[in-house]
């Protein structure tokens, strides 16, 4: 079992879930978080980090949201490391609600 960053977080990328990673398996982009699956150890410290709950395990992915399985595990080998909290884009509040972010989802 690996954790899964989906959908909720495009636009938000709260990094809270970073710090408490034990093994930094989580990779930023321009606009999301990634969790690299070779990495994750299955410890679950992220989830309850996470204000926009962005962070599921794999085997309790929505149907709607399975691709993310897949572009966890690609952009983690593309993206850098992020180990450290940083605050969130100016805009991240406005983006919390909104669902359907998948086109905005900067590659």
């Amino acid at each position: 079992m690996t954790f899964v960053v989906i959908e909720s977080c495009i636009k938000c990328k709260y990094t809270d879930c970073v710090e408490v990673c034990p093994v930094e398996c989580f990779h930023e982009g321009l606009n999301f978080l990634v969790i690299n699956p070779e990495e994750c150890i299955d410890c679950a410290l992220c989830v309850p980090e996470c204000p926009v709950d962005a962070i599921v395990p794999d085997h309790k992915l929505p149907p709607d949201q399975m691709e993310f399985l897949q572009l966890n595990a690609d952009l983690s080998r593309e993206w850098p490391i992020i180990s450290q909290r940083k605050s969130p884009p100016d805009d991240a509040q406005e983006w919390r609600q909104i669902s359907d972010k998948r086109d905005l989802l900067e590659l």
